[in-house]
Parts: structure tokens; C-alpha cells; sequence
């Protein structure tokens, strides 16, 4: 076991805010506010499986960040605080869960200025619920530009965790042959590590599992319910020999519940397989079996010097 700590994250979104329903190019539904002027049926499959997920952490004595739709607050009364009681770090998962870049052309779906003011509101609202800076940020889909963690500096983000490089996609504007798995501080208008050393944002990249053809992720979300605990596990260890890394999954990951089939995500009826009490399992299993240490991100990124993250 190395020193390296593993920063334990939750994305907080809701069965609607998947990117085949709302917050995309594709979605079924242009954005949030025209899902719920038209969805009749009930749509909090959410609050449910954030407490089985608060229940899980205590039980392992882990203080992890969650990353909240802002929304959250406005449409879950209570779930943001709760959170925040807990002992948790609260960061921001988009307002809406809107993807900032286009997911087939990877062009930017909002200018820099829209992007700022729907940040700026967003962290407004988590943090009037949590009654903490929100200092994090993970962007929805993992669909990230350079540009974005510009803006996120603007706003007063100190750490963005989104930038997977792996070769089965890239959800980025740019190539990140040159992204390992720790973190870095990313130079200006690109993702690229070797940014100036004053610069005020960190990117905490996701874990990888290198093997033959390439490399596999393994930060965990959907890829744990669809690869498995030991791939996930595996992939997370390799990246802890390089430096600190990070896991994370969604609450509706582990729910008993079936969701809503409608629009687009029809055409994706392998998206949900084997979460539940399955994927639970997993998630337990994979942090009992990390023997390095857990932490919230901020706990990590805070500890660290920036010069020691320059690649």
C-alpha cells in the first residue's frame, strides 16, 4: 500500500437528469423546466437511495463529497442539508445537470458568460442549503472543456474532477494523452497539466486501469454496475500506485426501484442493469478492500501544495 489517499465521491442526480432525458443535444425533454411542465408521473427515485448511500458511508466511517445538482434543493427539500449535516462535503454538479459541451460535436452549448452566471447561481444555492463553501465541481457527464475550468476559476471553484482519459470515449474538446490520474493544475483554456503555479483551480482526474490495448476507467459510476467491482478495483489500486485518486457513484445507482422508460432512454435499455442491491454490494465490497486512506477531495486537494501536482 502506498501513502496515496483515495478521495470518495457521490454525484447527486435524479433518474431525469441523465443527459437521454434532459441537459443535451439528445435529451428527450430540452431542459429540466420542460420536464416538469410536462411529466405527470412521480419523479423522486432520489431521496430513497441518498439515504441508503449516507447510511453506507457512516457504517464505513467515510466523509466523502457530494457532488449536488443545484436543483436538488429546490426539488428534494431537506436532502442537501441532511447531507451537510452528516458531515459531508457538499460540491456542485451543474445547475440542471446541463452539459456544457455538446456531446456529438463537443462544441460549447452555452457562451462563457451564460456558463458563469448558471455556475454563479448554482453555487449560490448549495451553498445557502449546506451553509458551506462550495468549492468543487464535477461537470455533468463528465462532458468538460479547458474553457469550463476557466470559467469555474472566475466563479471562485478551487478543484474541478472531471477529466477521464481512458480509450473506450473521450467526453472532452481535446485530446489527454498528456493526463495521468493524480492530481494537476491545468494550464489555461486547455486541460493539459503543467498550468502556472498560481493559478486557482485543481483538476482531480479520474482512475484508469492500463492494460494491453489501452487504458480502461474505472472511477467507478455506471462502470462498476456494468464491469464489475474487480476491473473498477483493480484500476483504482493502479492509479494509487501513481498518486492520489478518486471513486465515485450516483445514489440511484444502489436503488431497488425501476425507473421511467421514456424518450431516449429506451434505446439505452442496458444503462441500468445491475444496480441496485448488487451494485450496493460492490460499492461496500471495493471500499472495505482500499486499504489506503479515504477521504472527502477537498480533504485532499487541500492537503497537498499545488507545485507538488504539476506534472
Amino acid at each position: 500500500m502506498t501513502d496515496s489517499k483515495l478521495a470518495v465521491s457521490v454525484d447527486v442526480e435524479d433518474w431525469y437528469h441523465v443527459p437521454a432525458v434532459t441537459g443535451s443535444s439528445f435529451s428527450t425533454f430540452n431542459n429540466v423546466h420542460e420536464f416538469f411542465d410536462e411529466w405527470e408521473g412521480e419523479y423522486d427515485y432520489l431521496t430513497q437511495p441518498t439515504y441508503r448511500t449516507l447510511n453506507l458511508l457512516d457504517d464505513l466511517g467515510i466523509t466523502a463529497t457530494f457532488f449536488v445538482v443545484a436543483d436538488v434543493v429546490d426539488n428534494y427539500p431537506g436532502l442537501v442539508e441532511e447531507i451537510a449535516e452528516r458531515g459531508h462535503e457538499i460540491g456542485c454538479h451543474g445547475l440542471h445537470h446541463e452539459c456544457a459541451i455538446s456531446p456529438d460535436t463537443k462544441e460549447p452549448r452555452f457562451s462563457r458568460e451564460q456558463y458563469r452566471e448558471r455556475l454563479r447561481t448554482a453555487k449560490w444555492k448549495l451553498e445557502r442549503a449546506s451553509g458551506q463553501d462550495v468549492v468543487g465541481f464535477r461537470a455533468p457527464g463528465a462532458y468538460v472543456g479547458g474553457w469550463v475550468l476557466d470559467v469555474l476559476e472566475q466563479v471562485g471553484f478551487e478543484y474541478d474532477s472531471s477529466v477521464a482519459r481512458n480509450s473506450l470515449y473521450n467526453k472532452t474538446d481535446q485530446q489527454l494523452d498528456s493526463v495521468e490520474t493524480m492530481p494537476y493544475v491545468p494550464r489555461r483554456d486547455s486541460l493539459d497539466p503543467g498550468g502556472d503555479k498560481g493559478r486557482g483551480i485543481i483538476e482531480f482526474p479520474w482512475p484508469y486501469f492500463n492494460v494491453t490495448f489501452g487504458q480502461i476507467p474505472t472511477a467507478g459510476g455506471p462502470m462498476i454496475r456494468l464491469l464489475g467491482r474487480r476491473i473498477v478495483q483493480a484500476g483504482i489500486k493502479q492509479s494509487l500506485e501513481r498518486g492520489d485518486s478518486i471513486f465515485y457513484f450516483h445514489p440511484v445507482d444502489i436503488s431497488r426501484r425501476a425507473f421511467p422508460a421514456i424518450g431516449n432512454t429506451r434505446r439505452r435499455p442496458a444503462y441500468w442493469l445491475f444496480k441496485g442491491e448488487r451494485t450496493e454490494k460492490r460499492i461496500r465490497q471495493l471500499l472495505m478492500n482500499i486499504e489506503n486512506p479515504r477521504a472527502s477531495v477537498s480533504e485532499i486537494i487541500h492537503g497537498s501544495r499545488k507545485k507538488d501536482m504539476i506534472s
